[in-house]
């Protein structure tokens, strides 16, 4: 069974800093892609960080020199780390695991609620 577990949201003040986690088990973690999305009350769920199985990084204009994307496959975890939050930044914030191929398989973790406010 594959399971996609975040953690580490909360409520923050504005400026201030989260980490989020995601911890996958069932899957070969390694061979997959991950991504951190999020979605907003009202809004459609929209990409904030990637980063490939291999490493490399790309982020959405929202998050681009605030976010950072990183994961260690020795334990199956992908983290955002992010910085100078903004109250437009909340939202429930989801990972998601992704293998492309002739076909493309994807699992979704049930997200984490981020909250910026003073």
């Amino acid at each position: 069974q594959v399971q996609l577990v975040e953690s580490g949201g909360g409520l923050v003040q504005p400026g201030g800093s989260l980490r989020l986690s995601c911890a996958a088990s069932g899957i070969i973690f390694s061979a997959y892609a991950t991504d951190w999305y999020r979605q907003a009350p009202g809004k459609q769920r929209e990409l904030v960080a990637h980063i490939t199985a291999d490493g490399n990084a790309m982020y959405a204009h929202s998050g681009k020199g605030r976010f950072t994307i990183s994961r260690d496959d020795a334990k199956n975890t992908v983290w955002l780390q992010m910085n100078s939050l903004k109250p437009e930044d909340t939202a429930v914030y989801y990972c998601r695991a992704v293998h492309f191929g002739p076909g493309t398989v994807d699992y979704w973790g049930q997200g984490t609620q981020v909250t910026v406010s003073s």
